[in-house]
Parts: C-alpha cells; structure tokens; sequence
C-alpha cells in the first residue's frame, strides 16, 4: 500500500474530505484521493503531476490526453517548476516557485467566487435530499454555517444547540443504544434552518453567501453574539487574504495567466478538473494544498461527473458483501485486534496516557497513517515505547525517504533496535543492515491484489499471480513444500509458535490455512462471484476449454507454485465456483464491460456521498507541537517549516543556500525494478543535476561539468553508510531551459550503493557488484531534516506527508 512517502497528504486530505456524520461524530473517512476522468475532460489543470513520464500516467492516462489533444477535444495547463514532457503539450507552463501551489488555486477560487461562476444549483445542497432531489450524485458542506471566534476565524459548524434547539435522542443502527443528535444549520431566506445531512426525506438547500450572527449565553451565562458564516465564505475569506496579483507574485506566476485558466476553467460545465499530485501533496504544507485545489473541484460541482472528479471503484476481494462465499476478515477465531498507539502516532496526543506539554517530543498524527518516515526514527528514539523487533517488507526507506540516510543509526544499533528483519529480493540499501534477510519473491514469482486507482473509471480487481518458478529456495510448512518467502515464513512462525487461526483448521473445522493459496484463491473466488447474493453479479464459469487452457499456461510451474488439488480444496471443491475462478485468473483479473462505465452525464461507479469542503474534524485536531488547531478550511501556509512551525528553507536560504532541490521521474527508471535492467540503461545510463541556464551562468557552470549537492543538515554531501563507508552525492550538471531559475533536480532510480552495485561477501565467497547499478546521482540525504527530531526529513503535520520539495542547497563544483 501506499504510504507518506507516496503522496501521503493527498491521500489524507481525502479522508478528511470524506469523512462522513455518522451517529453525531465524524468517521469512516477513507485513504484515498480524486483524478481526472481524462478520457472525457475538455480542461484539466495539471498541478505537481509528471503523467507523461510518472504519477501512474503512461500506461492509462497519457493515451487519453493524446487523444484528446489530437481530436481538439481537451486543452491543458501545467503548473510545475519543470517543464517535462507533459508540459511541453500544454496550452500554459506555469512554473511556480515549489510550495506554491495553494497560493495558485486560491487566487482561481478567488476570481471564481467573485465574479459568480460557480455552480450554485450544486453548491447549495444542504443534505443527501436535496441532491438527489437534484440529481446530484453527491453533496458537500458550502452552505453550511461555520462560527467564527472573536479574530473572525473559523471554527466548529453550527449547530441547533447554538439556537437553544434540544438535541433528539436516537437509536444507534446496531440498537446497542442511543445518541444525540445535534442538527446543522443554514440560511434560508433570511432564517436560520436545522437540517439532518443524511436525510433523505426532506431536502435542504442554503444561502451560499450567508454572513450572519446569532445570540447565545456564554459560559457564565451573559449574551453574546457570534458570527457565522457559510463554509463557501470562509473559503472566500481565505482566498481574498491577498488580490490574485499578489497571489501570483507569491507563486512566482503572471496573473494574467490565472484570470484565463479561472476563465477557461469555469467553460466546460462539469468537463473541466484540476488533476494533482505528489508535487502538491509532499510539502510541509501539503494537505491545504490539495484541499484548496480539491475545492477548486467543488466549485464546478465536477465529482462523479464524466471529465470531472473521479473515483477508483474495485470488486471486493475480501467477502464482506452479502452473500460473497468467504468473508476471510471474520473466518479466523482467535484473532487478536489492535490495541494501543502505534509508534507512528496516528491517534491524538492529548488524550493519550503520556500527554505532559506542548510541544511534544515527536509529531503525532491524528489525521494521518501509514507514516513511512517516522518508523525507525520513532524507534530510535523510543518514543512513544521501545521496539525490540521490526519487520520490513517491500521498502528501503533509506534510499526511499528525503533525509534516509537519518535512518541508518537506528538500523546499525542493536541497542535501538536489537532485531531487524527484512523480506528483500536483493541486498539492498535498507536490508543491507538486517540481522536476516529473508528472501522474498518478485512481482513474477508472487500474488498481489493491487484494487485499483482513482483515474480508472472501470470497476476492476486485477491479480497478479506466479507466472514463473521463484529463484527462492523452498522450505517445508505444515508438511507442505512452498516458496521462501514472506507468506511461508509467517506461515512457519504460525506453525512453530501453535498460533490460532493457522493450520489445519486455520478458516474453521476443516477448512486449512497451510498455504498462502489458502487465502488468495478465497480471495479470487470473491472477485468472480461479486458482490450482490444469489450468483446476480458472478462472472460466467470457464468452459471446459478454457480450462484446459488454464491448465496448460502453468504446466511449466512446480507444485510448490501450482498445485490444482490444492487451490480447488481452498474453495471447497466447488466446481461451480472453481470454474468462475478460473475465469478471473485467465483474465489476470475481472474487469467491467467498457459500456457499462458511464451514466448519462454521470460516471456509473461513483463515489456517490457528503464532500467536506470546509472539514470539522480537521479544525478539532490539535497540533501536537503547539497545541493550536488545524485549520478546517484551505488556506495557504508558508512552505519549507520546521515541526515548530519555524521558517527553517528562508533561514537557510539567508545562510546561502539559494536553490530549491526537487525531484522527478523518468519513464525508463524506477527505484527498485530497475536498476538492472540494462536495456533501460543503455536508454539513459544516468542521470543528471538539471540546472537552470541563468543559474548556470551566474555560477559558472555548463552541462557536463561535475557538482555536489550540500544542503544546511548535510553540507558535506555525502550519505554516511555507518560503517566508515560514505558516498558523495555527486552528479553530472544538465543545463537546460525548462526549468524554473532557482530550482535544481535530479531523476529517481540512480546512484545506487547497494542493490547488486557493491560487492557482498556471503559464507566467505565475494559476490561481484555491477557499478552499471550505481551510476548517477542519488540526492535524498541532502533533504532538509527537523530542527527538533534531526534524525527525520520535514514532514506535513496535518497530512503526515514526508517532505521532497522544500530543501535549499548548493551547488559545489567538483
């Protein structure tokens, strides 16, 4: 899955977004994110977003703008400080000054709301009732009422209560008791009016522009007056916190640009979308970047519109719908839950046992998870508790992370951390400091149930499967020979320590869980059958010969890998159901009709609920280190903090660290599968320190010549491996032009130091490197770190993001 490391605070600005009121709370946000349905948009804004070369683009996206720009049917705007190959199809290249970029979609919003392009008939839908009484697929909070305190920020929404309205008990869904309802309020026709937001009854619409106030008592029982206002105003109150010129001064960009983007923007009805992407997200002020650019979105009304907002839909693998053969999450008795706070932090800090004062000693993060960068750190520190074993699969956050290298004292130290295991198909930059290294498989050699993406309007499910023997030696579990790998040694462990849930008996009497096949042919079985009861949504039973050509496509596959007894065995010999698993395998998964993706004007998989433009829970969340709230609108925040919200990038700035150092992907490298594929090499056998021609010249530089990039928290240069080794990071200067002047960069997937690149000595018998693997310039350990946790990069406290774009650093001759 993915992680911080990704684009983290896109993905959590999305849970904050779409966190739902359920039972007088706000919950079951989910991790993930929008994109354009660029297959019908005729005007996306392409923000931080490399798709020609990355970002998921080249496979399934960049055909449909191809398309698009040779039918005349699409035009777009791209917003990054390097030009790339997307840009140099776009109508405008904006390249903005890294950090920007909610300074440039506030501007939009901005020329938006004053001049009244905006989609009203949308935006004024209080609750489920009034959109669907609309026929809108889904409805958000712009009209709602947000208080404003004493300075005329924003704060909690509205609330009957705030009226003198007693809330009304409920029954909770599962009967296990009840809870108060507090409705929300808006302003219509020059009154306040309670509303339920999931009603599906009575539909509710609001004033957008509303700026009111009400009375109510205080604490101590005196009048007093707050003002309100709705969610759409306080965004505009935002917005107009400069004129669009001194937005577009902020950014680095002309304004004339942005008055034509907002005017070509809001001309497409709802075909037009701002697509973003890590280049937005992995700041330290990501997560308001993405909500201002994902409420330039709102404002067009464009979610689950074809060519506007969409959404990843994918078949459940799982069981948890009515009447899937087998729900795997509740067929294993004995299975213990989560307890505790995990040692990255994702719960609240103040309400937790070892709160004492502000700040705290690492970040926590309560809106957020999966939160890459603090793991070893968090352990090194032993904060929030010791860790005595750590297990890391499919990563090298060394490599992997800005600031990596900070990770490697924790890796080194036994007393930090005294077992480190990893499942690694090489030595590389990370399991090079693991007490075991257990092999694992390639994407070749192993299963995978990778869901879907947001650009994919077709409901899917792929399944990646063996389609070769592993190069892995095998070992006996359970009496069952199978591959090395992660599954069969958790499986081993499971056998070894008489774990419940494992075994013979591992799905209940009867059913084993000796096999990694045990679970995944479950979890294929699920797919085929779908997800309504009653075989109303299964795919069609495989013919005889579709079998028999089932059979023959892994004829050449051991038994350890293939064993058709025993995957027909996980499903209960069913051969009904068998013969539908079949179907999915031999289609390397289960895939919608093309027809059936859109409806109408509408996408057909929708995600089809409440959007939170301004968000509640985000505002309720407690900076850990200040103790101040979280902002629940966009708003635009300086980039380049430290976690005390010090402006650590000017102050290095000021010291003579004068470039911003960014990073970008090329089509032909990624970082772990390709380091030796020498085919891709001889593409482009390294990479390059990309320089502006003006920043060139004023220091001095051509392409070809050799520089070092040093940075205020690495001004040597090098990684220090910890074991007296050190790598410069030294690289070969490109001048270009389409770059931004002040910026420098480097492509990812070069300067490897491990990962088949140096020689390993194994049982006495050297194993030769191949310096192929290690040409280039791999320039990560120059990212700034935390004035306050050194041994981590900068990071987004909102949305947990680790921080790529905000380091200023020099440029050595060599």
């Amino acid at each position: 899955g993915h992680t911080t490391v990704c684009q983290g605070s896109l993905y959590f600005t999305g849970k904050a977004m779409s966190e739902q009121f359920v039972e007088g709370k706000w919950t079951g946000g989910e991790k993930f994110y929008w994109q354009a349905d660029l297959a019908n948009t005729e005007f996306a804004i392409l923000v931080g977003n490399n798709v020609f070369e990355g970002g998921y683009g080249p496979p399934y996206r960049v055909s449909k703008i191809t398309d698009g720009l040779t039918n005349g049917r699409l035009r777009y705007v791209v917003i990054d400080p390097r030009l790339g190959k997307t840009g140099s199809k776009a109508w405008k290249w904006l390249p903005n000054i890294p950090g920007t970029e909610a300074a440039i979609a506030l501007a939009l919003i901005q020329i938006i709301i004053k001049n009244e392009r905006y989609n009203k008939g949308y935006l004024e839908n209080a609750n489920l009732a009034a959109a669907t009484a609309a026929g809108e697929p889904n409805y958000c909070n712009a009209a709602w009422l947000v208080k404003l305190d004493k300075e005329g920020k924003p704060g909690k929404l509205m609330r009957g209560s705030d009226l003198g309205q007693a809330p009304e008990e409920r029954e909770k869904a599962d009967g296990s008791g009840t809870w108060k309802f507090d409705p929300f309020v808006v302003w219509q026709d020059g009154k306040f009016v309670t509303f339920d937001p999931n009603d599906k009854e009575n539909p509710v619409k609001g004033d957008l522009t509303a700026d009111t106030e009400f009375t109510t008592l205080d604490k101590d029982g005196k009048a007093v007056t707050v003002k309100v206002k709705s969610a759409l105003m306080v965004l505009a109150d935002s917005a107009n916190e400069h004129t669009v010129e001194e937005w577009a001064e902020i950014a680095g960009v002309n304004a004339r640009d942005l008055y034509e983007i907002a005017q070509e923007f809001t001309s497409h009805g709802r075909k037009a979308c701002a697509d973003i992407h890590r280049g937005v997200s992995q700041h330290t002020n990501g997560y308001y970047n993405v909500q201002a650019w994902n409420d330039l979105n709102l404002l067009i009304g464009n979610y689950d519109y074809a060519g506007g907002y969409a959404v990843g839909k994918a078949y459940d693998q799982n069981g948890t719908k009515e009447g899937q053969p087998y729900n795997v999450n509740k067929m294993i008795d004995g299975a213990m839950g989560k307890f505790g706070h995990t040692i990255i932090r994702s719960s609240k800090y103040e309400t937790s046992t070892i709160f004492e004062e502000y700040p705290a000693k690492r970040p926590w993060y309560p809106l957020a998870t999966d939160i890459y960068q603090e793991i070893f750190p968090s352990i090194g520190d032993a904060y929030p508790y010791p860790v005595k074993a750590a297990f890391l699969y499919m990563g090298s956050p060394v490599y992997a992370l800005p600031a990596g290298h900070t990770n490697i004292e924790t890796l080194k130290d036994p007393a930090k951390l005294p077992l480190f295991v990893t499942f690694d198909i090489v030595i590389g930059e990370t399991s090079m400091y693991a007490d075991y290294i257990i092999p694992d498989l390639s994407f070749l050699e192993r299963w995978e149930f990778h869901k879907t993406h947001p650009n994919v309007i077709v409901k899917n499910a792929p399944v990646r499967q063996p389609t070769i023997a592993p190069l892995t030696e095998t070992v006996t579990v359970y009496g069952i020979e199978q591959p090395i790998c992660l599954e069969s040694f958790l499986l081993a462990i499971a056998e070894k320590m008489n774990l419940p849930g494992f075994g013979p008996n591992g799905f209940g009497e009867g059913k084993p869980y000796m096999r990694m096949e045990d679970l995944y042919i479950k979890q294929v079985a699920n797919i085929a059958y779908g997800e309504k009861p009653d075989l109303a949504d299964a795919v069609e039973e495989a013919s005889d010969a579709e079998v028999e050509l089932f059979l023959n496509a892994r004829r050449h596959l051991p038994k350890t890998v293939f064993d058709v007894d025993a995957w027909k065995a996980a499903i209960d010999n069913d051969e009904s159901l068998w013969r539908r698993v079949v179907t999915v395998l031999n289609r390397g998964g289960r895939f919608q009709p093309f027809n059936k993706i859109l409806s109408g004007d509408q996408l057909a998989n929708k995600y089809g609920k409440y959007i939170g433009l301004y968000a509640e829970k985000t505002y309720d969340t407690k900076d850990s280190m200040t103790g101040a709230h979280f902002s629940g609108v966009a708003r635009y925040v300086e980039p380049g903090r430290d976690s005390l919200g010090n402006l650590v990038s000017q102050q290095d700035k000021a010291e003579g660290y004068d470039l911003t150092l960014i990073t970008f992907r090329t089509i032909t490298q990624t970082k772990s599968r390709t380091p030796g594929n020498y085919w891709l090499r001889a593409v482009e056998p390294t990479n390059y320190v990309i320089v502006n021609s003006q920043d060139a010249a004023r220091m001095g530089l051509k392409t070809g010549d050799v520089v070092r990039i040093t940075s205020k928290t690495n001004p040597e240069g090098v990684w220090d491996l910890g074991n007296g080794e050190t790598v410069p990071m030294d690289g070969q200067v490109q001048v270009l032009e389409g770059l931004r002047p002040g910026v420098v960069g480097f492509n990812l997937g070069y300067g490897h130091w491990a990962y088949g690149a140096n020689d390993v000595t194994i049982d006495g018998q050297v194993v030769k490197g191949d310096k192929r693997r290690a040409t280039g310039i791999h320039a990560n350990a120059a990212m700034r770190t935390d004035t306050q946790n050194p041994n981590t990069t900068l990071r987004d406290l909102v949305g947990g993001s680790a921080v790529f774009y905000d380091t200023m650093v020099k440029l050595v001759k060599v």
